[in-house]
């Protein structure tokens, strides 16, 4: 078993504070994304909305969190030990690999199965993560 990422918030206000602190990094993305597609000021007026920076402040937010990747026996024991935690897991139950982030403070985990491809599982893992565990707590 090992881990992917580096950010795994064990407070709600440490989720809403790395939130927050990924805005500036966000617009900075946006704006050198549309300086590459050559927007000219009135295109990138009309076109880089509020929305699309929001979207890539949860896409950082998402690539950052720390993940455990490892066979399914070891998704098993760690699920075991962790009893009053609701798990939602996508994929297939007959695949060997499992990819799983939690939330301790809401005692909610989301997980991933895979055969695979590991980077695109950990990458599908956690924007199910933020959209089930911390989208309604941040946005």
């Amino acid at each position: 078993m090992h881990t992917v990422g580096r950010f795994a918030p064990s407070t709600e206000e440490a989720a809403r504070e790395r939130y927050e602190a990924l805005g500036p990094a966000a617009q900075t993305v946006v704006r050198e994304v549309a300086t590459a597609m050559e927007f000219d000021k009135p295109e990138y007026d009309e076109r880089v909305t509020s929305t699309v920076v929001e979207r890539a402040r949860n896409a950082l937010f998402a690539s950052e969190l720390e993940v455990s990747v490892g066979q399914r026996e070891e998704f098993d024991d760690w699920q075991a030990e962790q009893p009053e935690y609701e798990i939602h897991v996508i994929g297939n139950e007959n695949v060997p690999q499992v990819t799983w982030h939690a939330a301790p403070f809401s005692e909610q985990a989301v997980a991933a199965t895979f055969a695979n491809e590991e980077r695109a599982a950990v990458e599908t893992l956690r924007r199910q993560a933020f959209g089930r565990l911390y989208r309604d707590l941040v946005e």
